[in-house]
Order: structure tokens, then sequence, then C-alpha cells
């Protein structure tokens, strides 16, 4: 069980790990695109002024923090499941796919580990976090309901895990499985739950400390 264990944190620490700093440069790209559609005020005036904006904006506007957290996210999450892919001749060749912590090599006919679901599962679950924590209004409106929660959890984990496996089978990019819409679906459903939780326990918070603000005034 050790064994198992060490080998499943090190495969997802791997995974983490390989993209990092791919995903940290690409984002802050991506965010200097999306702050001169939102706030051209410094386009056409050099570099210098295009980071100060930048940074300047990464430390007053929260919305802007919140986006580039999304964005890092979303490239991992390509980099994982497409960037950084071999090219496959037969993208059919295991749709079932994998659904425990063992798989039989297909040559030797030997078992091994492997932590694939477990990767699929937790995969899309800070996903599904961050698109509530970015869009929470746009999607829910003003009231967060468990219901809705759900629905929406399933349905954005099922659409963008889908999405990824068709492009995965359309470029040849690793394998269709639909083992891998099953976990990818269920982590983005828990994920959606632990955003309603914690969602939740902060407006307990926030209830309770303006009952207390409002007793001492």
């Amino acid at each position: 069980m050790k064994t198992i264990i060490g080998k499943i944190i090190i495969d997802i620490l791997t995974s983490i790990y390989q993209p990092f700093w791919f995903a940290i440069l690409l984002s802050i790209m991506t965010m200097f695109f999306y702050l001169y559609v939102k706030c051209p005020e410094g386009a056409g005036k050099g570099w210098k002024v295009a980071v100060y904006t930048w940074i300047s904006h990464f430390k007053k506007d929260r919305e802007f923090r919140k986006k580039y957290i999304l964005f890092f996210y979303i490239t991992m999450v390509l980099f994982k499941t497409l960037i950084n892919r071999n090219r496959w001749m037969n993208p059919l060749s295991d749709v079932w796919g994998v659904w425990g912590i063992y798989t039989y090599n297909s040559v030797t006919g030997q078992r091994v580990l492997t932590s694939e679901c477990i990767e699929n599962f937790l995969l899309l679950m800070p996903y599904i976090i961050l698109i509530f924590w970015n869009f929470e209004e746009k999607i829910f409106g003003k009231k967060v309901i468990y219901r809705e929660i759900v629905l929406e959890s399933i349905k954005i984990a099922f659409l963008s895990s889908l999405m990824i496996e068709l492009l995965q089978l359309l470029l040849r990019l690793g394998t269709f499985q639909i083992s891998d819409l099953f976990f990818n679906t269920a982590g983005g459903l828990v994920g959606g739950i632990v955003y309603f939780l914690v969602n939740a326990v902060m407006e307990r918070i926030r209830r309770v400390l303006s009952g207390m603000f409002s007793s001492f005034s």
C-alpha cells in the first residue's frame, strides 16, 4: 500500500511540475491580450509601459488575478491532455480506458501500477472551482443553489472533457477513452460540491461577523 501511494503521489507531482513554468509564461502572455482588450490604455506606448500596466493590474485588480489563475490552470490542463502528447496511429485503440489503479501490458501481460484514473478524477476539480469563482454571478445569479451547482458542474466538466477527448481523437494526440470522460466529470462534480460548501461556510462566517459588528455599534 505504501508503494502504491508513493507511486501515485510521484506521478501526480510530476504531472504538475512538467508544465508549471510553461503555464506561468503562457498565462502571462494570454493576460497581456486580455488586458489590452479590456483596458487598452497602455497600448502602443512601448514594452516598459505594457509591463508596468500588467503588474499594476495584477496588484490592484482582483478580477484580473482571478482570470490569471484560471488561464494558468487551463494551460496546465491543455499541456497535460494535448500539448505534451505523442501522436497515436490509432486513437480508438482503447476506447473503454483504465478504470482502476492497475492496467495490463498488452505485450507481456504484466500488471502495471498506474495513477491515470486518479489523475483524471483530479484534473477538472480545480477547473470547475475556478470557473465558478470567476463567473459565479453569470452562471447562478445572486444565489448559489446546490441543485444548480450539481447540474452545472456535471455539464461543464462533461463538455470540457468531451472537447478534449474529441481533439485527442481528431489530432491523434492520445486515445479517446470513456473512462476519461467518467472520471473527469466525477471530479468536476466533486469540485462543484467543494465550491458550494466553501461558499456556504464563508457566507455563514460573513453573517456571524456582520451580526457581531452590528451588536457593537
